[in-house]
């Protein structure tokens, strides 16, 4: 029976969305190879001083697995490369390059015809220091399927022991994913291995056509950040093994509880950080329940009724389709966004900000209740500080403000910004969220969404 290996790409995805600590990286690695995967992809070096210790622990500590690090655009660079994991049992060099048109000009300027050359080269090199080259094609399902065997063909005959096709843009559907790999078997006389993406949320099933189709292998990822899952992938091959002829080395058995382990090794201390109080640690995966998510919004003073417990959840599961965990931060924005809606008593209607580092800030902010118009005129300690005294003055009442926070959700001139306003009322804690480029406009939508939550809770509209 054919063996499908098994690439991790574990420490890559959970590298690129933030740093790791030395011990986390080899955690990671110690329960990749415990469950059963038959190679581990390390991150491009960054760093190679300090690069080169961790890679070199990794390598002598590993002992079933190939060990893969891709090499660069240089050929100079590839011997130093190469000295981070020869000590490795099996190690691998990778030769990663785009092959689409667009991310070719883009990325390195250069047409294909270069880069089929450079290829060669680079296959070349590695192939002087280590037997086990691996050729990766970046941005394969948006090149020409020409191209694509041509370049294979070619990294091949330099030395190249194998390639992956990589769907790097998330365009592919299962059957057009096939299609592609059906011709490469054809065509391309190299075990063929694929990097499938989840950005369609067909990750699953495009592997399985892929592997129907021929490939020999596949990258999987504990992450779920728009790539394989390893857990996902490993229960379909254990149904599909009898009927498609192959094997894995996955141990499914034990997968969930290594899996968990890595996510509680990685992530402990960023829930630490991410949490906005002092010694409460949150940490919600794609494993949690509803209940789980009950007791962390409970630790953050959060009473969820079991109709919100439920939108919550709910949102928070759709989170973590992107992300491997939520911390207190996140968690509390989702409750802030999911709990709670209610009509709407209070509405903005316009508010005017005058504000200088020569005069005190001052608002004007009007709302609207029902048919009736309410101004309130206030100044205070920065434009925030007096809108919300504005909206006080228009609702006649003073709520304490338990906290404030202001977050950037896109980056550049135009950044959106998301700010969460909590109220206390009674003992109870309400949130609110507010989306705007303008901060300060997002400060005060935050403030009367909480606002509503209040009137609505206690019976004030």
């Amino acid at each position: 029976m054919k063996k499908i290996r098994i690439s991790d790409y574990s420490l890559r995805s959970l590298t690129e969305n933030g740093s790791l600590l030395f011990r986390e990286k080899t955690a990671i690695v110690s329960s990749v190879e415990g469950f059963g995967a038959d190679a581990i992809e390390l991150p491009p070096i960054e760093n190679y001083k300090e690069d080169e210790v961790v890679y070199k622990t990794i390598s002598s500590a590993v002992e079933n697995c190939e060990i893969c690090l891709p090499v660069g655009f240089d050929e100079k660079g590839i011997e130093a490369v190469y000295n981070c994991i020869k000590g490795a049992k099996k190690p691998c060099l990778q030769v990663e390059v785009p092959v689409s048109t667009v991310t070719m000009e883009y990325k390195y300027h250069i047409k294909s015809d270069k880069m089929l050359k450079k290829v060669e080269s680079l296959c070349k090199e590695a192939a002087k220091f280590c037997k086990n080259v691996e050729f990766v094609a970046l941005d394969a399902t948006r090149a020409e399927t020409e191209y694509l065997v041509e370049i294979i063909n070619a990294a091949r005959n330099a030395g190249a022991v194998a390639a992956t096709v990589c769907d790097d843009a998330g365009v592919m559907t299962p059957k057009n994913f096939e299609k592609i790999i059906t011709d490469l078997k054809k065509k391309c006389d190299i075990p063929i291995y694929v990097k499938v993406s989840g950005a369609l949320n067909m990750a699953t099933a495009t592997a399985l056509y892929a592997i129907e189709a021929g490939a020999d292998g596949i990258k999987t990822s504990i992450s779920g950040n728009n790539e394989l899952k390893t857990h996902e992938i490993a229960q379909v091959l254990e149904a599909e093994k009898e009927r498609l002829g192959i094997t894995f080395g996955l141990k499914t058995s034990e997968l969930k509880s290594d899996i968990k382990e890595i996510k509680k090794a990685v992530i402990k201390h960023k829930s630490v950080e991410d949490t906005t109080y002092e010694g409460i640690n949150i940490l919600l995966d794609g494993e949690s329940t509803v209940a789980d998510v009950q007791t962390a919004a409970g630790a953050l003073g959060y009473e969820l009724s079991p109709e919100d417990g439920e939108k919550v959840y709910k949102a928070l599961t759709r989170v973590l389709q992107k992300k491997t965990v939520i911390g207190a931060k996140e968690l509390e924005a989702i409750v802030a966004s999911s709990a709670s809606q209610v009509p709407s008593t209070y509405h903005l209607e316009s508010y005017n900000i005058s504000s200088s580092n020569i005069t005190t800030s001052m608002a004007n902010v009007i709302l609207t209740k029902g048919e009736t118009r309410l101004t309130g005129i206030a100044t205070g300690d920065g434009p925030i500080d007096a809108a919300f005294f504005a909206i006080e003055q228009c609702v006649g009442y003073h709520y304490e403000l338990d906290a404030f926070e202001i977050q950037a959700v896109t980056e550049g001139k135009e950044a959106l910004g998301s700010t969460v306003v909590r109220l206390r009322s009674e003992g109870k804690l309400y949130s609110g969220t507010g989306l705007s480029t303008d901060i300060v406009g997002a400060s005060i939508r935050a403030y009367i969404n909480a606002l509503n939550k209040i009137v609505y809770e206690e019976g004030l509209a």
